[in-house]
């Protein structure tokens, strides 16, 4: 199935997705019934990337739980929101990855700025840039400005990966691979839900002890930095490596806001203009605990 028709089957597909043209038709007061009273912008800016709906390994319940919480101005969607690549092998939409769907309609609806800068997982909405869905604007890439006066550039960063651009057989490998990880990552964390123990990402935590993969983040965040820095930004918003970060790279601000698979994790912008990374997971630990 080409990206054409998948685009198309994301849009009409009964049980799933109902995007662009569909959009205008959701009820404002649909399935997720507690989010009805509008609740005034508590940040300038949220950026959240990686999501993978359509995927089993998708946190859909975790993010929806996320975006009530974090009412925001402007809403960045910093690629592979849609697991593309997922759903033309197996189509898979639960009602918890529709309801994430609806909740951003809602919020563009509401007023809230939702830009959406697609990644090589979801790259069949490239072919959307330039236009406004039910709200939500496609663009290649943004300009964020802080409220303290500083330009962020927002990218997915997949062209800066030079496995997807120059050996996508071995980026679908890869891929494959990965969610093998995410199958045993979940049945890791059944096991550690049932002794009552939080959420804790096996996957990520193999991942960032493995050589060569740590090698591989810093390049890719040197390779970024280096572009904006070019592009005379004063740092980068980025996803795609599922690396939550924030620091300093030879003068420029690298932010990456991480994914909603393994870190559960955003990048905000208070209005003041300070930016946080947040991991939805330990705060939401957190505030149970003191809850109880």
């Amino acid at each position: 199935m080409g990206w054409g028709p998948l685009a198309q089957r994301l849009q009409t597909r009964d049980a799933g997705l109902r995007s662009a043209a569909d959009a205008a038709v959701f009820d404002a007061d649909g399935a997720v019934g507690d989010d009805k009273e509008r609740k005034p912008p508590l940040l300038r800016a949220v950026f959240i990337s990686d999501v993978h709906l359509g995927t089993p390994g998708c946190q859909a319940k975790a993010l929806l739980a996320f975006l009530k919480a974090h009412p925001c101005e402007r809403l960045y969607l910093v690629g592979d929101i849609i697991d593309g690549w997922q759903l033309r092998r197996r189509w898979y939409w639960p009602q918890s990855h529709n309801d994430v769907v609806q909740k951003v309609l809602r919020a563009a609806r509401k007023g809230c700025r939702v830009i959406f800068v697609p990644g090589n997982h979801d790259e069949f909405a490239r072919h959307f840039v330039g236009h406004h869905f039910g709200g939500v604007e496609v663009v290649e890439e943004a300009v964020h400005v802080t409220a303290d006066g500083r330009r962020l550039w927002v990218t997915h960063g997949d062209l800066y990966d030079g496995v997807v651009q120059y050996a996508r057989w071995l980026a679908y490998l890869g891929d494959t691979l990965y969610e093998l990880a995410l199958r045993l990552n979940r049945h890791f964390n059944s096991w550690r839900a049932l002794l009552g123990l939080p959420y804790w990402s096996l996957s990520q935590y193999l991942k960032h002890r493995v050589k060569s993969a740590v090698s591989f983040i810093t390049r890719f965040e040197e390779a970024l930095a280096r572009e904006a820095r070019r592009r005379g930004m004063d740092g980068v918003v980025c996803g795609h490596i599922h690396r939550p970060e924030m620091r300093d790279i030879g003068g420029i601000l690298y932010c990456n806001d991480g994914d909603w698979v393994e870190s559960l994790s955003a990048l905000l912008e208070h209005k003041d203009g300070r930016l946080e990374i947040v991991h939805w997971a330990a705060r939401a630990e957190a505030v149970s605990t003191r809850a109880s």
